[in-house]
């Protein structure tokens, strides 16, 4: 279910940066029929059984939350982790979004 708030967050961006963000978006509605989503922290929030996972834009990237508990994916997440923690993502505006990659996350976190 699509939220005003969230919608609203994504329109304060530019239209590259809001089409990257709708990305992320329609790809959590595809994966999670239903999804309740919210903004929480101030960020856009989507929840996965008694969990959330979020994303926020940011300069030079989109960060994604949280990635723990992943060893499956770790290779492939390797490329993206922030410096300094162990459980966010960047993706930088100049690159293309890891689509797969998140579409992957998403599941994996589903079934945990």
């Amino acid at each position: 279910m699509m939220n005003d708030a969230v919608t609203q967050y994504i329109s304060g961006f530019g239209p590259e940066i809001q089409a990257r963000l709708n990305a992320l978006r329609a790809l959590f509605h595809e994966e999670l029929p239903g999804t309740e989503e919210s903004i929480r922290y101030q960020i856009p929030a989507f929840r996965i059984g008694k969990r959330h996972l979020y994303f926020a834009a940011y300069k030079k990237h989109i960060g994604f939350y949280p990635v723990y508990g992943l060893k499956e994916l770790l290779p492939e997440i390797d490329d993206y982790k922030a410096p300094k923690t162990k459980d966010t993502l960047h993706f930088l505006h100049d690159q293309p979004l890891p689509l797969e990659l998140v579409r992957k996350i998403i599941r994996l976190k589903k079934e945990k």
